[in-house]
């Protein structure tokens, strides 16, 4: 299929980027269809020209592309492999291109029941965010070769400046989940350091300073320390999906043999916050775990939460006691 038989797209979960996203798809001239599970959620994009579809299935029937972001991996494959899902229901030939960060085997399953049923399905996670995704400046991690991904590349072009390939089914995915490693790392270290500075009693804003002139920098201190500083936490990306990539990472890998003490203890923070209250909140919130409670209450942390939580098996973790061993992470970490 070539560059030129991508005009017809569906695109499924209208969120906060994904309207962005597909907002990029209608500029580019796209014939857009997308489905949500939220009408109201899609009203803006309708208002410029979408077509709604009640399902998923009648979204993508007709699509030569359909592009998915939903939140977490059960809702992929649900989307993808259920009955009426997009394996079945889109047309021989077509590309499904998930943004969503999920699962990498559950990547690769996709891909090979869509390669059966002469269908092509490639993993894409995306960073930068919901400022990224409104600029069209995302990073997409492609599950594939380059050589593969030819008749989709210039539809993705319309909403990023970086693609990168990662050369097989699921490598896309293990790429978001090591650039979500390295970026909570990121985001404890400048909580702490912060905390540190204030309880000493020296300037925040100086310890800022000189921690990104040297080795210590990061994007993380940059853009997002100040909004900790200036008790901004409003969410350019959710606590709760931060925490879900964490798990992720954890699970990919004890897959793999491999232990991650340190996502270990990110993935700690952001569940604890989650937990009491802060899963909407943006990812800067973990900074407020650092601060007192009347800054935590101000913020809308609700330590109580931890108490009504706790059920007869004593089991605390945000799954409720529902969890098989090595879901959450607290049984090792």
């Amino acid at each position: 299929m070539g560059t030129a038989r991508c005009r017809k797209v569906a695109f499924i979960g209208t969120g906060i980027m994904g309207s962005a996203i597909a907002g990029h798809l209608l500029d580019a001239g796209s014939d857009l269809v997308v489905h949500t599970r939220t009408k109201q959620r899609a009203q803006a994009l309708l208002a410029r020209g979408a077509r709604w579809a009640d399902t998923v299935a009648e979204a993508a029937c007709e699509a030569d592309v359909v592009l998915t972001m939903v939140g977490y991996p059960e809702d992929v494959e649900e989307v993808y492999l259920s009955t009426n899902g997009l394996i079945r229901a889109c047309k021989k030939g077509a590309w499904m291109v998930d943004l969503t960060t999920s699962s990498p085997q559950l990547a690769r399953d996709i891909h090979d029941a869509a390669e059966v049923m002469d269908r092509h399905a490639v993993d894409c996670p995306v960073t930068g965010g919901e400022e990224g995704a409104k600029a069209g400046t995302l990073t997409l991690m492609l599950g594939c070769e380059e050589r593969a991904a030819e008749p989709i590349v210039g539809l993705l072009r319309t909403f990023s400046s970086r693609i990168m390939y990662f050369g097989q089914a699921g490598a896309g995915q293990v790429a978001k989940l090591c650039n979500q490693v390295a970026l909570a790392a990121n985001m404890v270290g400048y909580s702490e350091a912060l905390a540190l500075a204030e309880q000493a009693g020296i300037d925040r804003g100086k310890v800022r300073e000189l921690v990104l002139g040297g080795t210590g920098a990061s994007a993380a201190m940059e853009r997002l320390a100040p909004l900790s500083m200036d008790g901004d936490y409003k969410p350019r990306f959710l606590s709760e999906h931060m925490r879900k990539d964490l798990g992720l990472a954890l699970e990919a890998g004890e897959e793999l043999g491999l232990s991650l003490p340190g996502t270990g203890g990110a993935y700690a923070l952001f569940d604890m916050l989650c937990r009491v209250g802060g899963q909407r909140l943006g990812t800067q919130a973990v900074s407020l775990l650092y601060q007192d409670e009347a800054t935590c209450v101000a913020a809308g942390l609700d330590w109580s939460l931890l108490d009504d939580e706790e059920d007869d098996d004593g089991h605390e973790c945000s799954c409720k006691g529902s969890c098989e061993d090595g879901c959450c992470g607290h049984h090792h970490h």
